[in-house]
């Protein structure tokens, strides 16, 4: 009897560590969304990299693409007018880019545009050089330009995780919201 009670303490105990370095891979905060059709008519607008990794938007703006057409958005559209605006690693404005990209996505007739920034996408320095990725997203009303709905999050991987398949795990959670609707 002694022996099971301890078994099970140990299988326990062993699931509360597991449990604890598994949640502590990721942190999110995102919002309820609102009810928002997926047969509206969308627009994906540059998201800001301020990293200091090269096209680190350009790369969550392609997978976050990837992940609204997968989850049924049938209607999506995205900028490609100001390529180095919202991405640029030195200099570039990207509000001023964020203005322009909002007033195309008005000429076509967007409801609403996906947004946001990437804070952090890289391997971290050391021996394990792990990836990890930070990426923000708002939803806009293309009409008055106010957010209507917005997610943070970053999430790491281990040694032997790549930096995509971490960034595209984060987005997707980040998203899911959107596609529930």
């Amino acid at each position: 009897m002694k022996t099971i009670v301890s078994k099970l303490w140990r299988r326990l105990a062993g699931a509360a560590v597991l449990t604890a370095l598994v949640a502590g891979c990721s942190t999110m905060n995102v919002g309820d969304a609102p009810n928002l059709p997926k047969t509206a008519a969308w627009a994906i607008l540059p998201i800001a990299n301020t990293t200091e990794t090269p096209d680190a938007g350009q790369r969550a703006e392609s997978i976050a693409q990837s992940i609204l057409v997968q989850n049924g958005f049938t209607d999506l559209h995205r900028y490609v007018g100001d390529p180095d605006g919202g991405d640029s690693l030195v200099g570039g404005n990207s509000a001023q880019a964020r203005m322009r990209a909002l007033e195309w996505a008005r000429k076509t007739g967007a409801k609403y545009a996906l947004s946001g920034a990437v804070t952090e996408w890289r391997y971290k320095v050391g021996v394990d050089g792990e990836p990890v990725a930070g990426v923000t997203f708002d939803v806009i009303d293309v009409s008055n330009g106010s957010i209507v709905w917005s997610a943070t999050g970053s999430r790491s991987g281990w040694s032997r995780s790549s930096l995509a398949g971490v960034g595209q795990t984060l987005i997707r959670n980040l998203l899911a919201p959107l596609a529930q609707r």
